[in-house]
């Protein structure tokens, strides 16, 4: 399944069911000018199965992955959402700047935050549907 993603596109995997992760995958689509991104809820066939392909275990990172299939490469947790800000416009790049910190110490701020992200910004009974504009950008 992995293999039927794009080279030229990097593949955002997110939380389907929190608030948080699809404000962000929205926030994230309005800014991707380049259309460098597609996207997949972690509950699903394709994230299921890049996270059996990385030996991934999701109970332990559940909120967001990047997966970049030219270089065969995934990141998580503030790494992964780093790297998705850095390639979008101005302002959000700027947030790059905070990969010259470690991250084991970028991750206890993460952690803390997806630790809480239900109780803070609730959870939907199902993963998103997007709009027909959107769909594209989605791969399931």
């Amino acid at each position: 399944m992995s293999n039927d993603i794009p080279k030229n596109k990097q593949l955002i995997i997110f939380d389907g069911v929190c608030n948080l992760c699809n404000s962000s995958v929205l926030y994230v689509i309005k800014r991707d000018k380049e259309n460098k991104f597609l996207f997949t809820p972690l509950q699903g066939d394709i994230g299921n199965s890049i996270t059996s392909q990385f030996n991934i275990d999701t109970t332990k990172v559940d909120s967001i992955l990047l997966y970049n299939p030219a270089k065969q490469k995934i990141y998580s947790k503030s790494t992964a959402a780093l790297h998705v800000a850095k390639q979008l416009n101005f302002p959000t790049s700027l947030m790059a700047i905070f990969l010259i910190v470690p991250a084991f110490i970028r991750n206890l701020v993460y952690d803390y935050i997806a630790k809480n992200r239900y109780k803070w910004y609730g959870k939907k009974d199902a993963c998103m549907i997007p709009t027909p504009e959107l769909k594209a950008k989605f791969i399931m």
